[in-house]
């Protein structure tokens, strides 16, 4: 089946010395693979190995046979080119890590329209602006909400917030959020990433925050797996 659609590239992948595999999240199909052959050699091919770098917004047209192999794609253009997320230092940290994060939290081969523009809204926004040092912790936050285990904050007046059951609770039973960390977690909940920047808290907090909410993944996702440029980010941030 040819399909039309807007897609955020998630990863790319060497295969051989020539091609990419490459995983898109794609407005129409959710989570699909790709097989590029011999993108990396072709210099006159529709198909420019520049469009698969982490988080580019693309228009493509491809063939989607569904039976779980390698789709393959027809042409691609740039659905938006970015200012400089790509090549600011901060930015393109938080944009590689982020990438990373969605590849190991999204994994549905289905549509799914409110993720997709939450995701291409968030990341045209991290381009514009540039006060950005809680954009991931806050953008992790929302995400949640299309993973289906937001923070239920009906009790947000007690003293902890429980990784594993994900709500504020009252006694320690398992990992929690607590003490500074639980301060600025609260004030996050109330702002999306477009005002981040009004909660304040310093580096050593929100390193913290930011492995705790790696670890709240880890809890709810089955496969988890920690970025590796996680370190990079914290040390951008320091």
């Amino acid at each position: 089946m040819i399909v039309t659609t807007r897609a955020i590239v998630l990863s790319a992948i060497k295969y051989g010395d020539t091609s990419l595999i490459v995983k898109l999240f794609t407005e129409s199909d959710g989570v699909k693979s790709y097989m590029l052959k011999g993108v990396l050699s072709s210099k006159k091919g529709k198909l420019k190995k520049g469009y698969f770098q982490p988080l580019t917004q693309l228009e493509i047209v491809a063939n989607h046979k569904n039976k779980g192999t390698l789709e393959s794609l027809r042409e691609v253009k740039l659905a938006y080119s970015y200012k400089n997320l790509q090549t600011d230092v901060s930015k393109s940290s938080v944009a590689i890590f982020l990438s990373e994060m969605l590849v190991v939290s999204l994994q549905e081969e289905e549509e799914n329209t409110a993720l997709y523009k939450f995701i291409a809204t968030a990341f045209i926004w991290l381009d514009e602006h540039d006060e950005i040092a809680n954009f991931h912790i806050s953008f992790l936050l929302e995400l949640t909400k299309y993973l289906g285990f937001y923070p239920d904050d009906s009790q947000r007046e007690a003293p902890y917030f429980d990784l594993l059951e994900g709500e504020f609770v009252y006694s320690l039973y398992n990992q929690v959020i607590e003490g500074q960390q639980l301060a600025v977690f609260k004030q996050l909940l109330q702002h999306g990433f477009e005002d981040a920047n009004i909660v304040k808290m310093n580096k050593t907090v929100r390193a913290d925050l930011l492995n705790s909410l790696i670890r709240y993944y880890q809890l709810h996702l089955s496969d988890f797996k920690k970025p590796k440029s996680l370190e990079i980010l914290q040390q951008i941030f320091a």
